[in-house]
């Protein structure tokens, strides 16, 4: 059975990452169940914990385009300490809304696929993998939108198969998220790779606890 509690705990004793910012990502496949998870987990975090959602900074046009904008309206404003202001991205209008604050809280969360892509990657505290494969993700995904949005779902696999071949976040996860009846289980980091991209980035040699 998961403990939410302690491992929200091990989050905040993190070294902050970004400016004062402990970012946390959680990234997986497209309907791998990151949204619920992410959810659950600011929950624990205190309930009032900034959540960015990628999909906010994706469009139609750019599914996978969007590091120079999280680059530029997020990350930059995080880590000179400053509060941040993105434009997310309306799906049914299809533009770009006026801008919506992003607090520079003591732990924020960003949720999406490619969340742990390596231009994040140097900014993150910890990247938390949702561990379920891309055939049942895509799967569940297809099935919630309904078949209204078949297209758009054949054009996002082709995407997002792309994308993770060129820029794999799994290998540098430090924690891998698997849904279970009981809730979640947190499983070790999936490869040493990981264990190498934290000590860089944090200067340890051991895994974080959490």
């Amino acid at each position: 059975m998961d403990d939410l509690d302690r491992r929200a705990a091990g989050l905040r004793a993190l070294a902050p990452s970004c400016g004062p910012v402990r970012l946390v990502a959680v990234d997986g496949h497209a309907g791998s169940g990151k949204s619920t998870f992410t959810g659950r987990l600011a929950e624990a975090l205190g309930g009032n914990v900034p959540v960015l959602h990628l999909d906010d900074l994706a469009s139609h046009e750019e599914l996978f385009g969007w590091t120079e904008r999280a680059l530029s309206q997020v990350i930059g404003p995080l880590t000179a300490g400053r509060d941040a202001e993105y434009h997310p991205y309306d799906w049914n209008l299809r533009r770009f809304l006026p801008p919506r604050g992003l607090t520079a809280a003591p732990v924020v969360l960003v949720e999406g696929v490619g969340a742990g892509r390596r231009a994040l990657r140097p900014y993150l505290a910890a990247l938390l993998w949702m561990d379920r494969g891309a055939q049942e993700s895509w799967a569940r995904g297809r099935a919630r939108d309904g078949a209204a949005l078949s297209a758009f779902w054949d054009g996002w696999t082709a995407a997002e198969t792309r994308h993770f071949s060129a820029d794999p976040s799994r290998p540098f996860a430090d924690a891998l998220i698997r849904e279970c009846p009981e809730g979640y289980k947190w499983l070790p980091k999936p490869s040493e790779t990981a264990r190498s991209h934290h000590s860089i980035t944090h200067g340890e040699g051991s895994p974080p606890a959490y």
